[in-house]
């Protein structure tokens, strides 16, 4: 079993430990530093607030890859949504006659449980069929305590594969606060295993807010995707409703295709961010008008 699949089942297993337990226990072995939920300034704390504290149902839907499609469509239009080409309860309800040669197999309540086929000839179908089912069962909402996640009915969905079908397309992943881009974090190199995220503002400038970044040379630059400037009018449009909310996008030439949206990256125990990040982004990071928050508030 991969370290993934290995992780998301220990943690399952230890889902009668209460959530706010549970998540004072995680955050201190994982960001190594104690969860002050009273008064929260970082960002990993601040979102660990939103997970007890906005709960609205409709998120829900919003992170549900499959329910979502609609609200995508209704918002920012179908012609960005990667094609569906199906939906089942299980694996075995899966008729591969009736796929192309190239697709995407994934869980619609899951991260990570995904399963790219570049020719459905040379398929492993029971290595696929054994992360598929291993995603079915598990429940999400046991990795993090998020609580959007929790009632989400397990799917299995294919998409169309888009780009080459030889290299994975480069992930934009835009940090948005309060309805507003700020930065976008930028996944490359997924396809060796060996994946690296950096930052760009929103005038592709390097931002050095994590690991990768600090130590990349001092002229490091990656492509500046065609049509930006409209891959952040759309993240504006998707996150107006949010606290926060991480837009994700593709761009194939151009081709703008809407990934997700995370209401809470890293499930708010991200430790590849820097402490100077943290407090950063927890800054800009503006949760509703309460007592102990009003100064945070009054900054923003």
């Amino acid at each position: 079993m991969k370290k993934v699949e290995f992780m998301k089942t220990l943690k399952y297993s230890l889902r009668f430990i209460p959530d706010e337990l549970y998540v004072r226990i995680y955050y201190r072995f994982r960001v190594k530093r104690k969860l002050n939920l009273k008064n929260p300034r970082t960002f990993n704390e601040k979102l660990n607030w939103l997970k007890f504290n906005d709960r609205n149902p409709f998120y829900t839907i919003v992170v549900d890859k499959l329910a979502n499609r609609d609200y995508i469509k209704r918002t920012i239009g179908e012609e960005y949504l990667i094609p569906l080409l199906g939906a089942w309860d299980c694996f075995d309800d899966i008729d591969f006659r009736r796929l192309p040669n190239q697709f995407v197999l994934k869980c619609n309540h899951d991260s990570g449980g995904l399963v790219i086929c570049t020719d459905k000839q040379k398929l492993d179908r029971d290595a696929a069929r054994k992360k598929i089912e291993h995603s079915l069962k598990c429940k999400f909402y046991y990795v993090g305590r998020e609580w959007q996640y929790k009632n989400i009915t397990p799917k299995v969905i294919c998409e169309q594969l888009i780009g080459d079908g030889k290299t994975l397309p480069v992930d934009y992943k835009f940090m948005c606060f309060n309805g507003k881009p700020d930065s976008v974090m930028v996944c490359y190199g997924r396809e060796t295993g060996n994946a690296k995220f950096f930052f760009f503002d929103m005038e592709w400038k390097l931002k050095r807010y994590n690991e990768w970044g600090k130590n990349a040379p001092e002229n490091f630059m990656l492509p500046k995707p065609k049509n930006f400037e409209r891959m952040i009018e759309i993240a504006e449009i998707l996150s107006k409703p949010y606290y926060f909310a991480r837009i994700d996008l593709y761009n194939i030439n151009g081709k703008i295709y809407f990934g997700e949206i995370t209401l809470c990256p890293n499930s708010g125990f991200d430790a590849n961010l820097t402490l100077e990040t943290d407090m950063l982004f927890g800054k800009k990071l503006c949760l509703p008008v309460i007592d102990f928050l009003r100064e945070d508030r009054d900054k923003c």
